[in-house]
């Protein structure tokens, strides 16, 4: 083994060098004729390449549909590289099977109903000055009115919350320029509270509203207790967006199916689509929030499920809400980088409308409305508020910002395109196909007052012929589009096989500053230090009748306690910490036939609860591939039938004796193999390693195996002074195993130093 080590110390030494001097096997031209490749596509390919060890320049927080997930990628790489759980138990992670998560899924429960699913569809990134700041990320489920909360210290999700007026909602999440408030409206209409009423008083009893739920950015939470609703007309209220700027203090909701048509088709009526569209325009809903918390604050609501309303009338009367006619059936209400212009597209329009905050806002106070809606909201007529219609095509849908100043993008969904364009002057500036029946787009950081331009991604609800027939059921089309030039150029195709996704936000890779290891003994779902986190040498056993509490370290390669003795019918609970301080150094925990798996990052706490119900023997295991001896590292939970007693207790079979013979050839080697360390340690120290952390965290974790190593060999030392020959051997083995550890990580450390530039002090 000592040779082995060495071997490994001499590779790392020579592999550049190797690299260096390797020759490809074809040239250029002959990998562009064998595989049909013009020049071009290779400058698309060379625009999205990033080497191996590189990294992307921004990230890509897109929803998961049905998986109730959100699906993490690099652009311009278009690598996939996370999958975040918020509303479906997800077992990789773990979320959905450790007690901790399970905490997070029970706040999900509507009326008391567990949902095992969700339908994610808006994620929005919190704000500081309207510019996205990376903390933490919101998404909706329009499946349930539900919200999550996901932050993005460790990516993982620390909160759901449950609107308590609403049936459905599609209108979330957004954010205001400063994250005050998460806004989340409602879908289809329905009784607030969710009560009923027969479709014969849907205009007098069904009821729209918007939500602005309270975010507390300190605590990293959503805070129910101080959030409020407003209620809207049953217009089916669709997406939002919040002022900036000149117009912060507003918000922006449209809303479909203004006729409000209750359909019938099993009665012989046209369906709901004939219905909710006969009329040429919908209603934009203006919205004073600012204006509105004050109303809140005041106690002017009515309290539905203990939540405050503040009811239309209230509204009106306060001046809180006011109508626009928007193109018939929108999705998408888009504030533009100065907050001066809204921009909303029509499905079934061909324009794109761009309205004038300014003019809004004269309109309101000059009192100059063309009218009221059935409920009595004021209405201001079109032309007053509207600053261009610019012809786009068929099915404008959604609007994202450049860097350049009045330049934007739309989706047109029935043209599979994208129209780039100027809103200020009024004209289209280019088209470009994509592939196919596009949704949203998402630019970068191309809903905030600072929009980064560079790249454009086109979210296509069909591919057809762009993919490997897998199947009917096609992955969904995430297309890459070049626009940093006059033109738009399509550089790459990625299918994308979670859910349908519909909304994604981007954010410069630079402004994300997540953890790469816990504070020791985290409750990740909290961020507070877990109340059952023990250190190694902590490890303990504790019954309470029929309660059984382990608690439990894991590090490469075994858990403390290993053997676990219970009775059947006990109730068990493994509270385990991962001891590790390397990054990436996760562990799983799963015990066979149980539904337990749990991920263990370093520095983590996290809880598995089960009931031992049926004797026997039961392995567990690390589920994560930890070390070389990932697959020793396991355990046995014993659970005895009732009544058993056992004859043979504290006896241990042991497999294989141990001669001194043995116990001095181990020694033998571990003295060879510390040799072995001592020259990496020398390397190591020799070179500049302080000036990268992510060496120091290795050279800290390396030092930890060693304090181990130490403590193994003073044990064997102990067992060889007593002539027990069997454990001074196996004590000694142990030492040789932290050992290696502490050489794979020294090798790791040296061969990172290589590749960056490290230099002799």
């Amino acid at each position: 083994m000592v040779n082995t080590i060495q071997k490994r110390l001499l590779m790392a030494t020579t592999a550049v060098g190797m690299l260096a001097t390797g020759a490809s096997a074809e040239t250029l031209d002959q990998v562009m004729a064998r595989r049909g490749l013009t020049q071009q596509d290779l400058v698309s390919a060379a625009k999205t390449y990033t080497p191996t060890g590189g990294r992307d320049e921004f990230i890509v927080f897109s929803s998961g549909g049905q998986s109730g997930q959100i699906m993490v990628y690099g652009v311009p790489s278009m690598r996939i590289l996370k999958y975040v759980s918020v509303f479906t138990p997800e077992p990789w992670q773990g979320y959905g099977f450790d007690e901790e998560s399970k905490a997070i899924l029970e706040q999900g429960k509507v009326d008391g109903r567990e949902i095992h699913w969700g339908d994610t569809h808006h994620p929005a990134i919190t704000e500081t000055n309207g510019d996205v700041d990376g903390e933490y990320l919101f998404i909706n489920d329009k499946s349930a009115p539900r919200v999550g909360v996901v932050s993005l210290h460790d990516f993982e999700t620390q909160q759901i919350v449950v609107n308590p007026i609403l049936q459905s909602e599609h209108g979330g999440t957004f954010v205001t320029p400063n994250s005050e408030y998460v806004i989340e409206a409602a879908q289809y209409p329905g009784v607030l509270g969710r009560g009923y009423a027969p479709l014969s008083q849907f205009n007098e009893k069904f009821r729209g509203a918007v939500t602005y739920w309270k975010f507390n950015r300190e605590k990293g939470r959503i805070e129910p207790e101080n959030s409020f609703s407003l209620e809207l007309p049953p217009y089916s209220q669709d997406l939002s967006d919040a002022g900036k700027l000149v117009s912060d203090g507003w918000s922006f909701t449209n809303s479909f199916c203004a006729e409000r048509y209750v359909g019938g088709i099993e009665s012989g009526r046209p369906p709901f689509e004939a219905g909710c569209s006969q009329n040429d325009t919908d209603y934009l809903h203006i919205i004073n929030w600012k204006k509105a918390e004050e109303v809140y604050k005041a106690g002017k609501v009515t309290m539905i499920n203990d939540h405050p309303v503040i009811t239309m009338e209230t509204a009106i009367a306060e001046g809180l809400v006011y109508l626009v006619a928007e193109p018939k059936s929108p999705h998408g209400v888009d504030v533009s980088p100065d907050g001066k212009y809204i921009i909303v597209g029509g499905k079934l329009d061909t324009q794109g409308s761009v309205y004038s905050f300014e003019k809004i806002m004269a309109a309101v106070d000059a009192k100059k409305f063309a009218g009221t809606d059935p409920y009595g909201i004021p209405v201001i007529a079109m032309e007053d508020a509207l600053h261009k219609q610019v012809p786009l095509g068929l099915g404008p849908l959604h609007t994202q910002y450049d860097s350049k100043e009045c330049v934007v993008y739309t989706s047109l969904y029935v043209d599979s395109q994208v129209a780039k364009w100027d809103y200020c002057e009024g004209k289209v500036l280019d088209k470009i196909s994509i592939h196919y029946n596009i949704g949203h787009l998402v630019a970068m950081e191309g809903e905030t007052v600072n929009p980064k331009g560079k790249y454009l991604i086109s979210l296509n609800k069909l591919a057809i012929d762009r993919f490997n027939p897998v199947g009917p059921l096609h992955p969904q089309n995430h297309q890459l589009i070049d626009i940093s030039g006059d033109k738009m150029e399509l550089l790459y195709d990625m299918p994308v096989p979670l859910g349908e996704p519909h909304y994604a936000t981007a954010i410069s890779a630079e402004k994300l500053k997540p953890l790469v290891r816990y504070k020791y003994g985290t409750n990740s779902r909290t961020g507070e230090r877990h109340e059952g986190a023990v250190r190694p040498g902590q490890e303990r056993i504790e019954r309470d009748g029929t309660n059984v509490k382990v608690y439990m370290t894991a590090i490469r390669s075994h858990f403390t306690p290993e053997i676990i003795e219970v009775n059947e019918g006990d109730t068990v609970e493994f509270i385990i910490t991962n001891s590790e301080r390397a990054e990436d150094e996760t562990h799983g925990f799963a015990v066979s036939t149980y539904d337990v798996n749990l991920s263990l990052e370093p520095g983590k706490t996290a809880t598995a609860k089960i009931v031992a119900d049926k004797p026997g023997a039961f392995s567990f295991y690390c589920t994560e591939f930890c070390s070389a001896l990932h697959l020793e590292m396991t355990g046995f939970l014993m659970v005895k039938p009732k009544g058993y007693v056992d004859a043979d207790a504290g006896a241990v079979t042991e497999g294989q004796a141990y001669t001194k013979a043995d116990y001095d050839k181990q020694v033998a080697n571990n003295v060879a193999t510390q040799e072995v360390i001592d020259s990496v340690v020398v390397y190591i120290t020799q070179r500049n390693y302080d000036a990268f952390p992510e060496v120091v965290s290795l050279v800290e974790d390396a030092t930890d195996q060693l304090n181990f190593a130490a403590e193994a060999k003073a044990k064997s030392e102990e067992a060889a002074a007593k002539e027990d020959w069997q454990n001074a051997t196996l004590w000694a083995g142990q030492w040789w195993q932290y050992q290696v550890k502490a050489a794979d990580i020294g090798l790791r450390a040296k061969t990172f130093l290589d590749e960056h530039g490290a230099v002799k002090k």
